[in-house]
């Protein structure tokens, strides 16, 4: 059996009164991209907080190549490289400063660390802003810099919480082409965000997780099959639908789930020409009219909803 990179075990995590980690365990095999993703407040981020040492878990271990990490001065947490979701640069020096002092940090010196900084500085596109101070860079670059702290000291394992946040589109599909060539160099990486379209770009696994649990773990195609041959009916209804009109719909054969926010009802069916049919007849015998209509197959975000009976982004 393969000893995985990392693993997590059993990982518990409280701050006061509140459970924020519960009894998460998972594992990380060489090369993979695995997505962790969940709402806000899931606890994705403390979750990457524990893998990377920032915080200590109350119950469970991490363990690297098969051994718990001993402490922070563990030489071992070389291997990782952490990408925290807020940024951690110092605004008033340069990009190239910043990298120098970072790279220090991780032993790095001379013609090596020259070395490193430059490999960087082009794989997240920055080389020509190298002597630029932080300050005058855009939230898009931070970003980007941000990564490339994190790739110095040539890590096996990166630690992406959320590296999207607050950037333009042109700026995010940069960082989302500098983690697709990290994968094509067979790094391991686990990337926390609530985007659905993230993960099913850059991830071969997805785990789930909600309220600090961790609600699946598989394969992208392994989690659709949950929901396959199944259907979405998405009806923006004229005003909102009565109880017995929705109890209707959940009495119809073929229909496995109804809900509803205000005017809006999305239902999940067996057979999309069938269902839609039926549908249909309960809304005009409601005396409601359809304003407008959506139907496709399951998605990722239809399979978190059968799991967790909330929306990915209700938080």
């Amino acid at each position: 059996m393969v000893t995985p990179l990392l693993k997590a075990h059993h990982l518990v995590k409280r701050f006061g009164s509140r459970t924020a980690v519960e009894g998460v365990s998972f594992t990380l095999q060489r090369g993979e991209s695995v997505g962790l993703l969940g709402p806000n407040g899931a606890g994705k981020s403390t979750t990457i907080g524990l893998l990377a040492g920032l915080l200590v878990p109350d119950e469970g271990e991490v363990q690297l190549e098969g051994s718990p990490i001993a402490g922070e001065t563990d030489p071992r947490k070389r291997k990782l490289g952490l990408v925290p979701q807020e940024l951690a640069l110092y605004e008033e020096l340069t990009a190239r400063r910043n990298l120098e002092f970072f790279g220090s940090l991780q032993g790095l010196i001379g013609a090596k660390l020259h070395r490193a900084i430059n490999e960087a500085l082009q794989l997240v596109g920055l080389a020509d802003r190298a002597g630029d101070l932080v300050k005058q860079f855009s939230g898009g670059m931070k970003r980007r810099l941000n990564l490339s702290v994190a790739l110095l000291h040539d890590p096996e394992l990166l630690l992406l919480d959320e590296p999207t946040v607050g950037v333009d589109p042109q700026s995010r599909n940069a960082i989302f082409d500098n983690i697709e060539q990290l994968r094509q160099r067979g790094k391991t990486i686990l990337y926390t965000t609530h985007y659905m379209e993230e993960v099913e770009r850059l991830c071969d696994r997805v785990i789930i997780v909600d309220h600090g649990r961790i609600v699946a773990d598989d394969t992208l195609v392994g989690l659709k099959r949950r929901l396959a041959g199944t259907g979405r009916l998405t009806l923006d209804l004229s005003a909102a639908p009565e109880e017995s009109t929705l109890q209707a719909f959940r009495n119809r054969s073929g229909i496995t789930g109804v809900e509803v926010r205000e005017t809006r009802v999305t239902m999940t069916v067996e057979d999309l020409t069938v269902g839609l049919a039926a549908v249909l007849e309960e809304v005009n015998r409601s005396g409601l009219r359809v304003r407008a209509l959506e139907s496709g197959q399951a998605s990722l975000e239809d399979v978190f909803l059968d799991l967790t009976g909330r929306s990915l982004r209700d938080g």
